[in-house]
């Protein structure tokens, strides 16, 4: 996915969209159509990161550092500090998880990304109390795939195993994606085609 096909506030806030980047919009007339000369291209930028923000359920403040994110996208560590500034005031918030999960995916810090995708998972695996087996788990999910909340874990899981067969861990991107698969026969998330990918087999020379 190419990271330049859409902005850096699209990146970061479309809910509950792990695998799928958000059609980009249409082309905007130009600033300088819209506003006196005297407003700032910066001042632009974040009027309407902060419009596509307005959905978040979060504090004023948090929400100000995933528009500052979107906005510092091109400094890497500028905008990575505003990240982990929200993370840390936040903790166990999932729309900022969210959020920093596609952060550090564009970002191709696939570590980051992994191990924010597993704080979602365990997040909802300890309030929705779920059982440890897949065996158990599985009917569970089946029976509720259509809830907010399980859909994010679904979410989650599957992009958890996409960013592992990105770090090279194609057996256990293997397990999850068929996991997935199993409940998702609309392949609403992903993990059929990541399964797919994964299974083909090699074309012989």
């Amino acid at each position: 996915m190419d990271v330049n096909s859409f902005s850096p506030a699209q990146a970061l806030s479309s809910p509950l969209l792990f695998f799928r980047v958000p059609s980009p919009q249409s082309p905007v007339p130009s600033p300088q159509s819209l506003v006196p000369n005297t407003q700032s291209l910066n001042e632009i930028a974040m009027q309407v990161d902060a419009e596509r923000f307005s959905w978040f359920q979060v504090p004023d403040d948090i929400k100000q550092l995933l528009i500052l994110a979107a906005a510092n996208w091109d400094n890497t560590s500028e905008s990575e500090n505003y990240i982990n500034q929200a993370l840390a005031k936040t903790e166990d918030l999932t729309d900022v998880l969210v959020a920093a999960y596609r952060y550090f995916f564009y970002k191709n810090n696939y570590l980051m990304a992994l191990q924010t995708a597993v704080k979602v998972i365990d997040i909802i695996k300890l309030s929705e109390r779920f059982p440890d087996s897949w065996e158990q788990l599985k009917p569970i999910l089946m029976s509720r795939k259509d809830e907010p909340t399980i859909r994010l874990y679904l979410n989650a899981y599957a992009a958890s195993g996409l960013v592992l067969a990105k770090l090279g861990e194609i057996d256990k991107a293997k397990k999850i994606s068929a996991q997935v698969k199993e409940i998702d026969d609309k392949n609403q998330f992903g993990a059929g085609i990541l399964y797919d990918i994964l299974t083909r087999p090699t074309e012989e020379e």
